[in-house]
């Protein structure tokens, strides 16, 4: 990449009413691999994450479980901390929580910024509300009267006053911004979807609740009988962990003079690439700079997998039974960078013994074999970049292309071997198997600094091995 400017990238930010679900994972992972990808390139990068705790949902599941709100975040929210090393997200990743002091000051000075604009009123209304996803819905969004996307869930027909958001005046604002951005939503698919809704007229959306039916939330700035509406509050951990208002040398470098970078899966593209730009340009600050769309992952009958349905993956499962690259490769080559794709254990085991065990374990293990017993000295290796096809991958944020790419360097070597033989030739002239050896243990090499960014583990131990140019004592990936 040309241009070496400061880089932001963050996930959303889940909700803890229950524990982390690999969908998440999926997205985290992704967003991992890319800061790592650029802090490779050279960019000084900001990498956040972090958990929504409020909301509906988690006071209703604090009600159900007898506990106090504050309790029940603070347990979910561990267990999403503990998830960063299970997954090998890089050490350098920030974590904030929508309880956290700053975080709630930040949400209302944003409120006070938009109110100030104009952009804030209050009025009597009268909506139909899953509380599953914590949105108003239309009844063209509704399937049999329920909501798609948790069909197990009753829609609440909510009717009380509100403070609203004038997202209606922002049609054109937002369409003048798509057009001078091409690329802000990829794919280019969720792209036109978003474009299409805006199109076809937006409401105003109600920003707060009444703190007596439900008080789990950021206060309202000078009005103590309604809390913020969740999504109001937790759109803007994207600048509040950045230190804004009050510290505002982070958000300078990486919001105003970086690339703010943000993965969502596609239930988020309304969110995320509408109406937090809305609320951005309301409050006078900056655009988002791209916006990442996921599909989701589903489960056997072919259903996104969701907490709310219980046909969930417990990462920490998968992690505690094949280890953390096994999961990560899973994630990012085995699913599709953009559309839908299942996630089975059955699949996840043939997808590892297949990719992993006989991919590039196999093969670590036939080359540094061949190393340690026909050379007698660690071989010199050459300095490379990252390839031009791979770099291609990352920039588009294509991970399973970027992966794929890293495979078929895979199937190269094997490819290689099995034509040249040089377990063969080494035994007839030594000097030219020597040479076929030291051409696989570059190529080798080449395979564990494309994989940093996306295997990072089973990366440095190929490292390792080269530098000792020893076969590795355990496998990389043990046969299951």
């Amino acid at each position: 990449m040309d241009s070496k400017k400061p880089f932001y990238i963050t996930t959303t930010l889940p909700y803890v009413n229950a524990e982390p679900h690999v969908g998440f994972a999926m997205e985290l992972i992704r967003a991992d691999a890319v800061a790592r990808y650029k802090t490779l390139m050279g960019h000084d990068v900001f990498f956040n994450t972090g958990t929504d705790e409020h909301g509906q949902k988690l006071y209703d599941g604090a009600k159900e479980k007898g506990v106090s709100p504050q309790e029940f975040v603070d347990q979910y929210a561990e267990s999403f901390k503990k998830l960063l090393p299970a997954l090998g997200i890089t050490k350098d990743v920030h974590f904030i929580r929508t309880t956290d002091e700053a975080h709630a000051k930040a949400a209302q000075e944003f409120w006070k910024l938009c109110d100030k604009n104009g952009y804030i009123y209050k009025k009597e209304y009268k909506v139909k509300y899953c509380v599953g996803c914590e949105l108003e819905k239309t009844e063209s969004e509704l399937i049999d009267g329920r909501c798609p996307i948790h069909p197990n869930k009753e829609i609440e027909i909510r009717e009380e006053e509100n403070y609203f958001f004038k997202w209606s005046e922002f049609e054109k604002p937002l369409l003048d911004f798509y057009d001078t951005h091409p690329n802000f939503v990829t794919p280019d698919f969720r792209f036109n979807e978003i474009k299409e809704f805006i199109k076809r007229g937006l409401q105003d959306f109600s920003i707060s609740r009444l703190k007596e039916k439900m008080s789990w939330g950021v206060p309202v700035p000078g009005d103590p009988e309604h809390v913020m509406y969740v999504w109001f509050d937790a759109l803007t951990n994207y600048i509040s962990t950045l230190g804004w208002p009050d510290n505002t040398e982070a958000f300078e470098k990486f919001w105003i003079n970086g690339t703010p970078v943000q993965y969502a899966g596609k239930d988020n593209l309304r969110q995320q690439s509408a109406m937090w730009q809305a609320m951005l340009m309301a409050a006078g600050l900056p655009n988002s700079h791209r916006i990442i769309i996921n599909g989701f992952i589903t489960g056997e009958s072919g259903v996104k997998m969701s907490k709310s349905l219980g046909n969930v993956v417990n990462p920490y499962d998968v992690v505690n039974e094949y280890g953390t690259d096994a999961l990560r490769y899973y994630l990012l080559r085995e699913v599709s960078s953009f559309e839908d794709s299942p996630f089975t254990m059955e699949l996840f085991a043939q997808a590892y013994n297949s990719g992993l065990v006989n991919g590039i374990g196999n093969l670590t293990s036939r080359v540094m074999k061949l190393a340690e017993d026909n050379i007698d000295e660690p071989i010199l290796i050459e300095e490379k970049d990252f390839d031009s096809e791979y770099q291609k991958a990352f920039e588009e944020f294509d991970l399973k292309k970027a992966a794929d790419f890293v495979w078929a360097k895979i199937t190269e070597i094997d490819t290689f071997i099995e034509q040249e033989r040089p377990f063969s030739v080494v035994k007839e002239d030594k000097e030219k198997g020597r040479e076929l050896i030291a051409h696989m243990v570059q190529n080798l090499n080449s395979i564990a600094y494309h994989l940093q960014p996306l295997l990072p583990e089973t990366s440095e131990k190929i490292f390792e091995a080269i530098s000792h140019n020893k076969k590795p004592e355990t496998p990389l990936f043990e046969r299951k």
